[in-house]
């Protein structure tokens, strides 16, 4: 009984977000999962349009991973630097001169910009999406291809932006005014790397939408469905 539930419920879900296929053995399952918790989704893996889609998302979330495991290392070295300096600051006095102006240009700057492509493709971001269920399916893809054509433009702005200080800062040698004089084009190029990846993940947003407009399949992957847990004792009054 709970087995027949289970599946009525995935197939009313796989319905809701790709309202042109069903789920069978060989385009299921529909949405991976880490931890609980649903993480990204799949398309169905039936046409040409499909697999050529899925492709590019694979190849792309291949760069992102690497960049998100650099954000990582960042984040870690900022840990590290932080307690190192806290310790020699009031143990021995002798604080890291250093520690402030690297941390500030080089690694949270690599913490933001080169996790942002890893995060959009896992839908990572804060979405309102009280009308997503009741929105007709091409109305939702035409928005999606909106809002991600918009943010493709931004981010490519940024960008050029981010290239013509990184040519600039690269011919002069540009450095801070630092105990330390760090260069400063490793920063722009950081911020490059991050923005330049991220507009190709919304830039294959924006064009699987819309295509997926004319076409009775999802061409790209849909935002996850939203993840609920059932209340018992107490909680569920």
């Amino acid at each position: 009984m709970q087995g027949g539930l289970a599946k009525f419920s995935a197939t009313m879900r796989h319905r809701q977000f790709f309202p042109g296929s069903e789920i069978t053995a060989e385009n299921g399952p529909q949405w991976y999962k880490k931890g609980g918790i649903v993480v990204a989704m799949k398309p169905p893996k039936n046409g040409g349009a499909v697999r050529g889609m899925s492709a590019v998302s694979r190849g792309l979330d291949v760069l992102e991973t690497g960049l998100a495991a650099l954000a990582c290392v960042a984040l870690a070295a900022i840990m590290l630097i932080v307690v190192v300096d806290v310790a020699m600051r009031y143990a021995l006095s002798m604080p890291l001169g250093w520690s402030y102006d690297l941390i500030g240009l080089y690694l949270v700057v690599a913490v933001f910009f080169l996790m942002l492509p890893d995060t959009l493709h896992h839908h990572g971001h804060v979405a309102i999406d009280l009308f997503q269920g009741v929105l007709p399916r091409r109305f939702r893809h035409l928005g999606l291809a909106v809002g991600y054509a918009a943010g493709a433009l931004v981010m490519a702005l940024i960008g050029l932006e981010a290239w013509d200080r990184f040519q600039s800062s690269y011919a002069g040698q540009d450095r801070i005014a630092a105990l330390v004089p760090w260069l400063t084009w490793p920063a722009y190029l950081i911020v490059l790397t991050g923005t330049a990846l991220l507009t190709l993940r919304l830039i294959y947003r924006a064009v699987g939408h819309g295509l997926s407009i004319f076409s009775r399949l999802d061409l790209v992957e849909m935002p996850p469905p939203p993840e609920t847990t059932a209340l018992h004792g107490e909680d569920a009054l």
